[in-house]
């Protein structure tokens, strides 16, 4: 069976971490609407709109939290998730 390819993602605030580790996807939304982060993604910046951010790690429950508002940066299989709680 294939292994599932992963990245690194980090999804904090000022003064808390929400999310530190391996992950198969992130969901998220923008002001273009839903997308979906996987290992590989090209480099990409965007800023969130009021979302539920979703980290799919296998073999794990999924980690989910409501977002107001925040930055996001996807480079060479690492994602960060700075939010404005």
């Amino acid at each position: 069976m294939a292994k599932t390819p992963l990245m690194q993602v980090k999804v904090y605030a000022p003064f808390k971490t929400y999310f530190d580790g391996p992950a198969a996807s992130l969901s998220a939304v923008n002001k273009t609407g839903p997308f979906d982060i996987l290992a590989g993604h090209h480099n990409f910046m965007s800023l969130l709109v009021p979302c539920t951010i979703t980290v799919r790690v296998p073999k794990k429950p999924d980690f989910q939290m409501q977002a107001q508002q925040g930055v996001m940066h996807v480079k060479a299989d690492k994602v960060t998730v700075f939010l404005d709680v």
